[in-house]
């Protein structure tokens, strides 16, 4: 039997996403396992492809969020996410995840904070692709789609302005929201890393993967595909890895 590529889904007290997002990963071909932090170390990260940090809460997202996960990542990981990315590794961070992938400076500095509303949103967005960079959890997508949203702390800043309209000007400021959603500077909705293999978005793949998920019932794939837009987010990085 051929072997599948493989995702490690790290699982962190508070987090709730982790059994969605597994099943949106084994629906497009992936084989899929979710480990919680307590029982990670180094070792765990051999014959693993694609490594997930899903959305939720993790550790109550006491003191800010992401912040103790990044800590206790680091105590039981060290530098090995960073080793695992260069060795051609992929890793992906959903809403809590993308937090956690920033604090742990796996993608471009910028911090995530409170919404500028001081409010919890949960609710549809638009979102666009940058065409100045290739992503490869991208590829299978338009240029414009949606996805859900839900997040307290998804505001994207930089230390000054500029820096955020440099990381989409090149094309590392992957996704953008197609209006102000939350005070993102030039409205961030996802970043990726100079060697491509890390992405962190807000908005939620796994909670979109099939088109009776959509909150029209008239809704029609602009590509023509009968899947939502997560089914092809994750379907583009199965096929990525699949050609390796």
């Amino acid at each position: 039997m051929e072997k599948r590529p493989h995702a490690l889904l790290l699982k962190f007290p508070g987090t709730n996403c982790d059994a969605e997002t597994a099943r949106a990963l084994e629906a497009v071909g992936f084989s899929a396992d979710v480990l919680p932090i307590s029982q990670v170390e180094p070792s765990k990260l051999e014959a693993v492809d694609l490594v997930v940090l899903s959305g939720g809460f993790s550790y109550g997202d006491y003191v800010m969020a992401g912040r103790l996960a990044q800590l206790v990542s680091e105590n039981a990981l060290g530098d090995s996410l960073k080793q695992f990315r260069d060795a051609g590794g992929y890793l992906l961070g959903i809403c809590n995840g993308f937090q956690i992938l920033t604090r742990m400076g796996l993608l471009p500095e910028g911090s995530l904070i409170h919404n500028d509303s001081g409010r919890f949103k949960c609710n549809w967005v638009k979102l666009k692709k940058s065409g100045l960079k290739d992503s490869p959890f991208l590829r299978a997508l338009p240029d414009e789609f949606e996805l859900p949203i839900a997040h307290a702390e998804g505001r994207f800043v930089t230390k000054q302005a500029s820096e955020a309209e440099a990381l989409v000007a090149s094309g590392l400021g992957v996704l953008t929201y197609a209006e102000d959603i939350n005070g993102s500077f030039s409205q961030i909705a996802g970043l990726q890393d100079e060697s491509g293999r890390v992405l962190g978005l807000m908005p939620h793949p796994e909670r979109f993967m099939e088109k009776a998920h959509h909150y029209d019932p008239d809704w029609t794939n602009v590509t023509g595909g009968k899947h939502g837009s997560g089914h092809y987010l994750f379907q583009s990085i199965f096929e990525e890895i699949s050609k390796k």
